[in-house]
Parts: C-alpha cells; sequence; structure tokens
C-alpha cells in the first residue's frame, strides 16, 4: 500500500501545476509577438529592398538604377553596384537572415506545441523555442550589420526603407520574446524541487 502512495505522489509532483491568467496571458503575447516578428522578417527578406541612395535601390536579390523616365531597372548581377564584394556580401547576407526566418518559425512551433499539449516536457519545449528565437535575433542582427558594413557609403538615415525597417524591428522583436520566453519559464515553476520526491 505504501509503495503504491509513493508512485502516486510522485505522479501528482510531475503533474504540471495550473497555469494562472496572468501566466498564460504573457506566454500567449510572446507567441503573438513572434509570429508578428516572423511575418515582418518574411516580407523584408522577400521584397529585399532596403537601402535607397543617389537615385540606386540596393537590395539583396537586386541591384536598381532609377532612370530618366523614372522607371527602376533592375538587375540581378550585384556587382553592376560598383560596391567592393558586393555580389558576395549579399550572398551572406541573404542567406544568414533568411535562415533567421526558418530558425524562427521552428521556434514558433515549440512554443505554440509547448502550450496546446502540455505534459511534462511543455517547460522543456518552450525553452527549446525561446533558444531557437534568440538565436534568429542573432542571425538576423548579423545580416542586418554585415548590411551596413557592406554599403557604409553609401548609408543616410533617409534612405532606409520601409522593407529594412521591418527586418530591423523584427529583429529586436526576437530578442525581446527569446529574453521573455526563457526569463518567464524561469521564474514560473519550480520544476527542480517537483523532481525530487
Amino acid at each position: 500500500m505504501t509503495a503504491i502512495a509513493v508512485q502516486a505522489q510522485r505522479l501528482r509532483a510531475l503533474r504540471r501545476p495550473k497555469k494562472s491568467f496572468f501566466e498564460t496571458f504573457i506566454r500567449s503575447l510572446i507567441i503573438l509577438c513572434v509570429a508578428i516578428a516572423v511575418v515582418l522578417s518574411s516580407i523584408s527578406v522577400c521584397d529585399g529592398h532596403w537601402l535607397f541612395a543617389k537615385g540606386k535601390l540596393f537590395g539583396l536579390w537586386h541591384f536598381c538604377i532609377i532612370g530618366n523616365s523614372t522607371v527602376l531597372k533592375c538587375v540581378t548581377d550585384l556587382n553592376q553596384a560598383s560596391v567592393e564584394g558586393m555580389n558576395i556580401g549579399m550572398i551572406l547576407t541573404r542567406s544568414v537572415v533568411s535562415f533567421a526566418v526558418v530558425v524562427a518559425i521552428f521556434g514558433l512551433e515549440l512554443l505554440m506545441v509547448s502550450q496546446v499539449c502540455e505534459d511534462t516536457n511543455s517547460r522543456r519545449k518552450w525553452s527549446m523555442g525561446s533558444v531557437l528565437i534568440f538565436l534568429s535575433f542573432l542571425l538576423s542582427f548579423c545580416g542586418v550589420l554585415s548590411f551596413l558594413i557592406l554599403l557604409r557609403d553609401h548609408i543616410t538615415f533617409m534612405g532606409f526603407t520601409l522593407t529594412y525597417w521591418c527586418e530591423f524591428i523584427a529583429s529586436c522583436l526576437f530578442f525581446l520574446n527569446g529574453m521573455s520566453g526563457l526569463h518567464i519559464n524561469n521564474i514560473t515553476y519550480p520544476w527542480n524541487r517537483a523532481r525530487k520526491f
């Protein structure tokens, strides 16, 4: 009889405690913000036109020149931009930023699964999702930084396009939500104490 009682006590200890409304709200808000960041980053990468300077439009995929008739003439050969290392630099930038979106999608999926399928592994799934979101921030930030370094001679504050600011905001959201996700997971449930039973 005592063995059955001990087993029942262990099962109760390992069962996930009921979440408060506040915690559920915060986790839902994190998931929503990550989803918005994924959408913003996806739009920014797909459009790819990030900087307008001196009649030239620099992008991840194309380089465009505004002609006399105000029509954009775009080419995929980025060497025509007359910027040293433009072709190779943009390959690196767009690869890193695109990979950031893919990693963020997997992180978002883990966050959602951890909330929908609540079990003893939910906390671990949430942590893994938050780490992936933070990794998305690092990749996105590296992509934005490499773009700025590559085109440092052409940068003006008013020259940045809306899609560039979408990527910048998405990068900030990835950072804030990745850190918030890890923090809320550490302060909510004392799982280490529960495992001692």
